[in-house]
Formats: structure tokens, sequence, C-alpha cells
């Protein structure tokens, strides 16, 4: 073959060089491709393979026969051997990868191991590649004063990173108040916080709970309280838990004060928790509007467990002979007892005053009802009062007679009980007996009440008992003074606790539109 020139040409893709022929070669078309044909594909120029396909001037059969129309096996043969050694060396590649993060994640569980922490729970979860960073996360939830058992408590925290997590959430809760000494507790009740998002998740509670008449310097209170708070829907339980109390006659103005004193009804489901509990009280003879002024005045009684602590604590109540009627009377009186341990208290306080001033089972359950605190009172108090009493010349069982009427005797200010029994005995000229009838006598304030009155009686020259001296308000004693005679009826006046007390209607309130329905709570 003679060569008389050539031309070339190159493309980012391929180079192509082409050699002008003879000719004699032209002659001879159908045989005359003596060329060099060099092919360079950007697959082979990333791989650095060039490959050289030679063929024949003459009538004789080309090397590789690749240039037929149909290939033969043996070229099928050529692809795909190529073809599978590509595609084995990508194997080789991810599987060399997958290798070395399993090997990772084992040096990691490896450490977390050896401080104690157990990997079971973190299978599936995206955790540091190296040792060396899950140590940093390690430390710095230990700076924040969790321990191993909190990490253990919740280990999905290690999830967390802490320059893209951690620290953004910190650095929010502490610009909105809650205070750094309080960072620990707060995450041990609600470690789930460091996932959070401080746009998408946090700062829209923030304003809910602003929008709740909660006053932006308690926030920081609410969410030290109960930073669970933190991870509720807005338009979920919180709403119709607010929703629901303002139904029942809770005062709109006061939310803000109960949310702050109790935040945890935010997270109270009205079905199962709020409108069993209101209903209970109802049953047992409390108003509703009177339950929603104790939840106004106690809300954490909304927290006390109703199968497991309530009802429980009523039949101890009747087991210790208060009576029925009297329940209503009693709870209102002392809400905080429905939601105590009540009947070893019960047990040791009949026990205790049936030793000293000779109190029956019957006569402690009507202590009970006027003076439900007797519960929680303390011994050594008690048997001050009750010394006190025998100085002044009572018996043993005229105490016992004086504290059934009146209970309040063993609890109130000594110092008050003698100065009322010095002006008593000096100024009044009146039995010891009047005071047992109306032992209630100690509870007046002697400047405010009881001088005043004696002092108008004695100018009339009215004879009264203690009772109709002062059991009434100041404007129905000033109407007394206009009688010439004193009515019997008005000598016996009921001194028991007055339900209506707790439904005085309040200025601030209006028809609510809250639909109470049974359907809308389950």
């Amino acid at each position: 073959m003679k060569i008389i020139s050539s031309a070339g040409f190159r493309k980012p893709s391929f180079l192509l060089v082409h050699n002008e022929l003879s000719a004699l070669t032209l002659r001879k078309p159908q045989s005359a491709y003596a060329s060099s044909l060099w092919i360079l594909s950007a697959r082979e120029k990333r791989s650095g393979l060039v490959r050289k396909l030679q063929c024949s001037v003459t009538g004789r059969r080309y090397a590789s026969t690749s240039v037929r129309s149909t290939p033969k096996p043996e070229k099928v043969h050529l692809h795909r051997k190529e073809g599978g050694s590509s595609s084995l060396y990508g194997r080789a590649s991810l599987l060399e990868m997958k290798n070395e993060r399993m090997e990772n994640r084992a040096r990691v569980y490896e450490f977390l191991k050896g401080i104690g922490v157990s990997p079971d729970e973190l299978d599936g979860l995206e955790l540091p590649v190296t040792v060396e960073v899950m140590q940093e996360r390690v430390d710095f939830l230990h700076k924040l004063g969790l321990t191993v058992e909190d990490i253990n408590n919740y280990p999905l925290v290690l999830g967390c990173s802490v320059k893209k997590n951690m620290i953004p959430v910190l650095d929010y809760l502490g610009k909105m108040g809650v205070r750094k000494s309080t960072f620990t507790a707060f995450l041990r009740r609600y470690p789930q916080v460091l996932h959070a998002s401080v746009v998408v998740d946090l700062a829209p509670v923030v304003t809910y709970l602003q929008g709740m008449d909660i006053k932006p310097n308690d926030i920081p209170r609410v969410l030290e309280k109960y930073p669970e708070v933190l991870g509720f829907k807005l338009e979920g339980t919180m709403s119709t838990s607010v929703a629901y109390l303002v139904g029942i006659g809770v005062a709109r103005r006061e939310i803000g004060g109960i949310l702050t004193r109790y935040p945890e009804i935010l997270g109270m489901r009205v079905g199962r928790i709020i409108k069993p509990f209101v209903e209970y009280l109802e049953s047992l003879g409390v108003p509703r509007l009177a339950v929603a002024r104790l939840i106004e005045n106690r809300p954490h009684i909304l927290g006390f467990g109703l199968e497991e602590i309530v009802i429980p604590n009523i039949a101890s109540l009747l087991e210790f002979e208060v009576r029925e009627m009297s329940l209503a009377s009693v709870i209102a009186q002392y809400p905080d007892m429905i939601g105590i341990d009540l009947k070893p208290r019960l047990v040791s306080q009949r026990s205790f005053l049936s030793s000293v001033i000779g109190l029956g089972p019957e006569e402690f359950g009507r202590v009970v009802e006027k003076m439900p605190q007797i519960v929680s009172l303390n011994h050594s108090p008690v048997v001050k009062h009750v010394d006190f009493l025998i100085d002044c010349g009572f018996s043993l069982e005229q105490v016992r007679k004086m504290v059934v009427v009146c209970p309040q005797l063993l609890a109130l200010n000594l110092d008050i009980m003698k100065l009322n029994f010095d002006y008593f005995q000096s100024k009044m000229g009146r039995a010891l007996d009047d005071l047992v009838t109306f032992p209630a006598f100690f509870t007046y304030g002697l400047e405010s009440t009881i001088k005043p009155r004696h002092k108008m009686v004695a100018e009339k020259g009215l004879k009264c008992s203690l009772t109709w001296l002062l059991n009434c308000s100041d404007e129905k004693f000033e109407e007394r003074m206009s009688y010439d005679t004193i009515e019997m009826e008005e000598m016996e006046m009921d001194s028991s606790f007055d339900m209506n007390t707790l439904m005085e209607p309040r200025g601030d309130e209006s028809a609510s539109d809250y639909d109470d329905s049974d359907d809308e709570y389950v």
C-alpha cells in the first residue's frame, strides 16, 4: 500500500485518522480498505484503554472480522467479557465501601460499650463515622449534666449533631430565658427537644403560649416546668383542653395564670382525663361551676389520677364515717385531700385523736367533714392546743365536744386564742359553757369583731348567745341591733361550709360558645 497523504481532525470524544489511497487501490473498492482506524471513545479515554483494529488491503480476511454486519460470537463474547470486567470493578468498590462503613460503626459501638452505653437501639440511626466525633457528642452531653444512665434512657440523643442540633436548640432556650441551671433536668425530662428545629418546631409553640395570655416573663418558667409542651401540635390537645375549661366556667382571664402554674394541662386529653374528672366531682355533688373555681385556685388537681387515686380516696372517706352528703363539702374545702395517700393518714389521725381526747369513730367522721385538713395536721401542735384548753379550765370531755363542733380549735394561732379567752373572762362575764356551746368564738378577730359587737350589745342591754352575737355578717348584725327582742330562730345558725361561696359571679364572665357534646371528646 502506498500512502499518498494523510489528513486528520480531533474531537473531544475520539480521534480519527483517514488515509487517502492510490489509484490502484481505488479500482478495488470492495476490498480496498487498506487503512488503519484508531478510535478513542470518551469511555475508553476514561479507562485509559486504546483499541486498534487492523484491516487487510487485499482480498484477505479481516484480522478481527469486526466489520461484518452480523457480529461473530467471538466478538459478542469479547464485549461481554469487557462489560463484565467493568461491572465487577464497580461491585467491588461498593462492597468495599459497605465493609468500611460496617467497620466504622463497629468501632463506634465498641467505644459506646466501653463507656457503658448500650447501642442496641441505635441500629438504623445515622451515627458519626468516627469514634472521635462520637466522643465529642458524649463529652458535650456530659457537660450538660447528663450521665451515662441518662443516655441509656434515651440513646437516640446520640444521633444529634453538636453543631447542627444541640447548640442551636440550647441557644434558643437560653435566649428565651430558660435558666442554664435547669438544662440538665430539662433534657432528662424531654431529650427529644435536641432533635427539634428552632424555626419549625419550637418558635411556633412559644408564640402559641403567648397567645394563651401567658406573660412573656412566665414563658421560661412554663418551659422549665413542662418541657414536653415543645413537642405538642398547636391545634391538637393544647387547644381542646383550654376550650373545655372555658366551657365549664373557668374564667378566660384566668387561663394564663392556670397554665403558668400547671402547664401539664396542655398535654391532657379532654375525653380521657379532664372531662371524666369533672363529671366525677359533679356526681359527688360538686356543682360544675364550683369545679371550675377549684381548678382556677388549684389547677394541679386535674393531675390526680381518677381511677388510681381519687376514687379510692373517696371510698376511704366513706369507710371512715364521712357521710356521702358531705363529700362535696369536704372536696370543696380541701381539694388536695383527694390526691394524697389518704387512707394511712385517716388511720393515723383517728387513732391519735382517740388517744388524746377520746374521739370516737363517728365523731372523727364529723371532724373530717368540718375540717378535712385535720388529716394533714402534725401531732405536736394538736397536743399543745389541747393542753391550752385544759389549762383554761375545760374538762377533757368538754374539749372533745368543742373539737367535734369546731375542729379548727386544733389549728388556730395560740396567741390569738389566748387574747380572745382573756377578754372573754375579764370583760364579757360569761360561763365556760358558753364556749363549749360555741367554740368558734376563738376563730373571730378580737379587735375587728368581738370587742365592738360586745360593746354595742352591752350598751343596748341585750342578752344573747355567742352564736347570735358573732355568727353573722356585719350588715346582718347592724340589722339585729334594731331589734327590741332576740328571735329564737336566729340564735342557732348553721356554721357549716357554704358551697355558694365558690360560685359567686365574676364580672369578666360571658356566655360561652363552647359545645360540650359527648361526641367531641372521646
